[in-house]
C-alpha cells in the first residue's frame, strides 16, 4: 500500500480518532453536567435546553446531514456551556453550598 490509498487510510484513522476523543471529553462533561442539574437552584430552561441537546443528539433527524456529527457535538457543546454559565453565576461550581448536591471545581 502506497500513495494515495495510504493516505485516505492515515486521514480516516486520524478523524476516528479526533472524534472519539472529542466523544468521550463530551461524555465526561455530561456526567458532571447531570450532577448540576439535579440542584433546586438550576433554572428550568437550562434543564430543558440540556435534555433538547441529549434528544436532538440522538434523533436521526440532522440540521447539517453529515457522518462525522458536527451539529450535533455543536448543540451538546453549546448546551454545556450554558449550564456552566448558569451554575457558575449561582455559586453552584465553587464548593460553597452545602446542601447535598455534588458541587464541581471550575
Amino acid at each position: 500500500m502506497s500513495g494515495l490509498p495510504t493516505l485516505v487510510l492515515i486521514v480516516l484513522a486520524v478523524a476516528v480518532l479526533a472524534m472519539l476523543t472529542v466523544a468521550i471529553v463530551l461524555a465526561v462533561k455530561l456526567v458532571k453536567i447531570s450532577k448540576l442539574l439535579r440542584s433546586e437552584e438550576m433554572p428550568l430552561s437550562n434543564k430543558v435546553a440540556f435534555w433538547a441537546s441529549i434528544v436532538y443528539t440522538v434523533s436521526p433527524v440532522d440540521l447539517i446531514p453529515d457522518p462525522v456529527y458536527l451539529d450535533d457535538i455543536g448543540i451538546l457543546i453549546l448546551a454545556i456551556k450554558l449550564i456552566e454559565n448558569t451554575a457558575r453565576k449561582l455559586g453552584l461550581l465553587d464548593g460553597s453550598h452545602t446542601d447535598g448536591v455534588p458541587r464541581l471545581q471550575g
